[in-house]
Formats: C-alpha cells, sequence, structure tokens
C-alpha cells in the first residue's frame, strides 16, 4: 500500500502582519530538516490557492463560477496530519481540486485544520459538469440556524463607494452596503461605520452564485488570522501517482506565518484567495489582486486587510510601505518567494542562513511547535483519532454532493424551460445540516464567544436598482479574455484626500477573467490593471452609527480614498484596456415606478434604524431599530 503521508506540505498562517520572513524560526539551515521531498510524481508548492472554508471571498458583484475545460479526478483519500490545534471548537476539513490554468490542470487544495465561527456551518463547493467543462460552485459559511437555502435572482449592480462621512473616530471601520430582498425585490442598505475589534474579522453581507440562483449570507464574525487554525498548501499529483490503488496523502509541512504579510492575493474570477508568488505583470492581466488593493478596487471587500488596515490606523505610510514593497518584487524577480518546496532548498543551500532567510516559505512543524510567540498549540493525534477524521472528511463529500444535486436539478428543469431571467422566481431548497457545524456563542468560552452584532441602517427605497452590464447568468470560462469597465479611466495610486463620489451609471464585468493560457510576463510593465475612480458607485445618506453601539471588526478603505483599483500598478504607467462587454438584461424584480423611482419608493431615506434581519428572505415592513 502506497501512503505519501511525508510528502505533503503544511501551511500555517498565523499572522497577517507585514513583518520579517524570518519571524518564529532559529535559522534557514533548520528550515531545511522536515519530510523528504523528490518524491516522483508529487511536487509540493510554496504557492497557491487558500481552502476557501479558510478564507472566504466577498464580491460586491459575484458572478458564475469558472468554468475548466476538462473534469476533476476523483477526490483523493486524504488523512489529517499527526498533530492538531487545541480546542474543542476546532475540525478537520478535507480539501478538493482547484483548476489551475497555468498548468491547463488540476491541483489539490489540501484540507485544514478550523476553528470554526461561532454560530455558523460550511456549506461545501463542487464542480458540477456542464457542456463547456465542469463549473465551479463555491462553499460559504452558513448561519447554523438555517434549515433552507432561498435562490435568489441576480442582485444589482453594487452602489457601495466606501465612505461619504468622516468616521466617528480612528477607532472606527467602514462596513460596506449590500442589496436585501425584501417584498418581491431589491433594496439597498447602506454602509456605515463600526467600531473595530482586535481578535475578530467581520465578514460583511454577501452573495454567492449557484446554478440555481444567488444565495445571501448574511454578515459574520470570524476569528482572526492567528486563531483561526491551520491551512494546508496545495500540492501538485501526477495522475499516475494518486490513481494507484491504496494512495494516500496526509500534510507534513509547514509555510513561515511572516509569508501571508507580504504574500497574498486575490482572484476573484475563482473564488479564491491565492498565496505566493504571483508578483509577474502576467498576473494582473488574469485577474490575481493584492491584497492591499481589492478594498479600493470597489469590487469587493478584504476582511483581511480591513483588519490589518485598522490595526495600523495610527501608521500614516503603513498602506505606501505595503504598496512599495509589492513594486520592488514585481520588478525584481530575484525578491520573489520560491514557488516549491524543492526550489526553497536549492535556494537556501546556495544563498546562505542570513540571506537565505528572505527565501524562507516552508518549515517543519517540528520548528513550528518551538515557536513561542506562536499563539498556537498542537496535540498529537493517535491512528484511531486519524482514522476517523478521514471518515468524517466523507461525510463533509457527501453533504456537497446533495447540496450539488439540490442546485443542478432545479438548474436543469429552469434550463429546459428556457426562462429569462426576469422570469427568474425566487426559491427554497432543504439541505441537511452541514457535518461541519460550530457551536452556538453562548457556548462557547470567554475567548470564542463574538462581538455583538452591528446595528444596522434601514434600507434606501430611494436608490433605484441597476442591472449589471456582466449580468445574464453566463458562466465565465477560463477561455474568456480579461475585461474592463467601458469607459473606466486609467489611474494613479489611491487618493487618501476626500472625494466627491459621482452616481453610477454603468459597470463592465470584474477583473480576473483568465485567458487560459499560463500567463507571459512582460518585464517593465506595470502590475495590475488600473481602474480610475469609478463612475458607477454611490453613497447615500450619512452612513455612521453612534458610539459605543457598533462593535464592528472589518475596516474599510480609509477616510476619504478614491475608488481606484491599483493592482499595484506604480503612477504614470497605466495598463492596457480591454473592451467592456455589452448590457444584459436584469435579473432584479420587475419596477413599475419610472427609472429612478423604484416601486415603494419614499421621498428621503427613512429615518432611524432597521430592524430587517435578513436571511436572503422576504421581509415585511421595517421597523425604527434592530440588530443585524
Amino acid at each position: 500500500m502506497m501512503n505519501v503521508s511525508r510528502i505533503a506540505s503544511w501551511c500555517i498562517v498565523a499572522t497577517l502582519l507585514a513583518i520579517s520572513i524570518a519571524v518564529g524560526f532559529n535559522n534557514a539551515a533548520a528550515l531545511q530538516r522536515g519530510p523528504p521531498d523528490g518524491v516522483e510524481g508529487v511536487e509540493v508548492l510554496t504557492r497557491g490557492p487558500v481552502h476557501e472554508a479558510f478564507a472566504e471571498t466577498v464580491t460586491f458583484d459575484p458572478e458564475p463560477g469558472l468554468v475548466a475545460p476538462k473534469a476533476p479526478p476523483a477526490p483523493i483519500e486524504e488523512l489529517p496530519p499527526e498533530q492538531r490545534p487545541e480546542g474543542a471548537n476546532v475540525a478537520w476539513m478535507s480539501g478538493y481540486w482547484a483548476w489551475d490554468d497555468e498548468r491547463s490542470d488540476f491541483l489539490w487544495v489540501s484540507g485544514i485544520w478550523r476553528s470554526l465561527p461561532p454560530g455558523r456551518q460550511w456549506v461545501s463547493g463542487y464542480w458540477r459538469g456542464t457542456g463547456q467543462g465542469a463549473q465551479w460552485t463555491s462553499g460559504y459559511w452558513a448561519d447554523a440556524r438555517a434549515s433552507e437555502i432561498e435562490y435568489l435572482p441576480e442582485p444589482p449592480a453594487t452602489v457601495e463607494a466606501g465612505p461619504n462621512v468622516t468616521a466617528p473616530s480612528a477607532d472606527h471601520n467602514w462596513l460596506p452596503g449590500s442589496w436585501l430582498w425584501q417584498q418581491n425585490r431589491y433594496a439597498w442598505r447602506p454602509g456605515y461605520w463600526a467600531a473595530g475589534q482586535s481578535d475578530w474579522d467581520w465578514v460583511p453581507d454577501h452573495y454567492v452564485w449557484t446554478p440555481r440562483g444567488y444565495v445571501f449570507v448574511d454578515g459574520y464574525y470570524d476569528y482572526s488570522v492567528a486563531r483561526r487554525g491551520v491551512l494546508f498548501a496545495p500540492v501538485y499529483f501526477s495522475s499516475g501517482v494518486y490513481t494507484q490503488p491504496g494512495f494516500s496523502y496526509s500534510p507534513a509541512m509547514a509555510i513561515s506565518p511572516a509569508v501571508f504579510g507580504s504574500h497574498l492575493f486575490l482572484r476573484p474570477a475563482y473564488g479564491h484567495y491565492y498565496y505566493g508568488d504571483y508578483y509577474g505583470s502576467n498576473y494582473a492581466t488574469v485577474g490575481y489582486s493584492p491584497w492591499f488593493s481589492f478594498n479600493a478596487s470597489r469590487y469587493g471587500y478584504d476582511p483581511f486587510y480591513a483588519q490589518q488596515s485598522w490595526h495600523h490606523r495610527q501608521d500614516r505610510n503603513w498602506h505606501q510601505n505595503i504598496q512599495a514593497d509589492f513594486e520592488n518584487r514585481r520588478d525584481h524577480e530575484n525578491l520573489r518567494p520560491p514557488r516549491t518546496w524543492a526550489d526553497q532548498n536549492t535556494r537556501l543551500a546556495s544563498a546562505g542562513n542570513l540571506n537565505g532567510q528572505s527565501f524562507v516559505v516552508a518549515a517543519s512543524p517540528a520548528e513550528l511547535a518551538k515557536n513561542k510567540e506562536h499563539p498556537l498549540r498542537l496535540q498529537t493525534l493517535d491512528k484511531t483519532e486519524r482514522q476517523q477524521l478521514s471518515q468524517h472528511g466523507q461525510a463533509i463529500r457527501q453533504h456537497g454532493d446533495e447540496r450539488q444535486k439540490l442546485e443542478g436539478q432545479a438548474a436543469d428543469s429552469s434550463a429546459a424551460g428556457s426562462k429569462s431571467s426576469r422570469e427568474f422566481q425566487p426559491g427554497k431548497g432543504t439541505l441537511r445540516p452541514s457535518p461541519i457545524t460550530a457551536a452556538s456563542a453562548d457556548r462557547l468560552g470567554k475567548d470564542h464567544a463574538p462581538p455583538k452584532r452591528h446595528e444596522v441602517l434601514k434600507p434606501d427605497l430611494t436608490i433605484a436598482p441597476t442591472a449589471r452590464n456582466a449580468g445574464g447568468g453566463t458562466a465565465k470560462s477560463v477561455q474568456g479574455e480579461p475585461r474592463r469597465a467601458a469607459g473606466a479611466a486609467e489611474v494613479q495610486l489611491p487618493s487618501f484626500a476626500p472625494q466627491e463620489t459621482p452616481r453610477r451609471e454603468s459597470k463592465g464585468p470584474p477583473a480576473g477573467r483568465s485567458s487560459g493560457k499560463e500567463p507571459t510576463e512582460t518585464k517593465g510593465k506595470p502590475a495590475g490593471e488600473s481602474r480610475g475612480p469609478s463612475p458607477d458607485r454611490v453613497n447615500n445618506t450619512p452612513q455612521s452609527l453612534p458610539q459605543g453601539k457598533s462593535p464592528g471588526n472589518a475596516k474599510g478603505p480609509p477616510q476619504g480614498q478614491s475608488n481606484d483599483r491599483p493592482q499595484g500598478a506604480p503612477q504614470g504607467k497605466p495598463p492596457g484596456q480591454a473592451k467592456g462587454s455589452p448590457p444584459a438584461k436584469s435579473n432584479v424584480a420587475p419596477q413599475n415606478s419610472p427609472q429612478g423611482k423604484p416601486q415603494g419608493e419614499a421621498k428621503g431615506p427613512p429615518p432611524g434604524r432597521s430592524n430587517d434581519k435578513p436571511q436572503g428572505k422576504p421581509q415585511g415592513e421595517a421597523k425604527n431599530k434592530s440588530k443585524n
């Protein structure tokens, strides 16, 4: 029986602080110890996608999942590692296949140890066959109390543009607004300022695309990265290895905690965070966005950047320093981190202990356990416990299969009826509770109970829903060209001076459509697709909460920041512009009122706070105040 339990990679995310790569390790030479490398058919990677249950992406205008040109292999047998983090609220979550367009093949996103977000349950993602290949549907953290899933029409184009009023204090974060489905139509709930939290990340309201419709995910508190668990690095297997009888795999290699303070990216079209070397200008053209620029792009919200920006709120140069570090690595290939475990060992052997520190990404679990500054404590599992956890991973996959059946059959039936977007009717489906469900907050200890939820603003019925230009429910294919909104200006780095935000006119599809070919880096070209102050975002009524009533966590762009989408591009070097896509029909519930005056419109923003507690379900009249 073949067992490669010593050739996979263990990836620990301890902090997103921009600290030295050398933190927590004795010396570079010690990092060369660990599991043997070079097993034929197995490549341990030191860059790649982050397991989506560890870091859920938040995109304002979500679109259908990417389509790979072929179906993924059957899931491999994955055993958890021999050590796990201490704690009762920690679960083993198995891995899955992800499409790698550079290889034109699938790689394995390893399972993770996860401290479960209080009061949430994990709904696994899945691959589903289509006429074009296989399409990915993302997983998400749902309310643990939910027994039904409500499938909604495509939400209108976002009007989120960041703060339009001064923060109550430097300790407040901006939390973005979102569309809510109410009384058979969408209504805009504005963003607002909320007090920050040092140990918790706020994941705001957002939508997840499924073949059956869009699912609303209400906002929730998640653990800060240092307390979130153990994240595993991806591995590339040749087909001759994982198809052998008796093959199994178990993670065994750790990644330096400091890596994620500098080498973090988002790829919205692929629904994942990525870490490692994606610095080349070629990666920006296929949708990789540096973590520090994603919030400013107005395509979505990054809780990790928001938290770190809040943590460094007294350092006026923090963002610029991160930008400078990114540009330095983008322009100097020799400063980028290694892409594989074998590459790291080669660099360390040739660079020496002192200079080799800049190349340190992977380390053995034994070195991790010696790190006294790391908050994570590990305990050893026996063979029986590991086998039980492996079987639990099969239960998670079965739950994902049930979700695929629930959503796939309805999608096939809808397609057979050739329903247009305006004919779409919201529907509900029942899915049994997930095998990965956290305990309620009142059953957790003091250190694991999240802060009190925010008071939110009442939906503003004066904001007219606008159809997305990129809508229509068309799946993203990896063969598509990256595009930018038609007429979008090419811009400089984000400005921190207060600016007025113009009202929405139109919006193209988000960046991140891949060409399906291996990116080719162009020397001397700027990295990142720039985007001008968005002509299509608008903020509304003053959006702040009384001090002392908002234990929020995440932070939006700094006060007055522009709507630029820098992608790390240096000033004066705008990238090329691709054509925008033609307008598409709206999925918004029919509005019988004239343009700009949606049905049920009030003459002004309703006063007071809302008591709406949306779970993606229709709701009646809102009272003056509530907690969400």
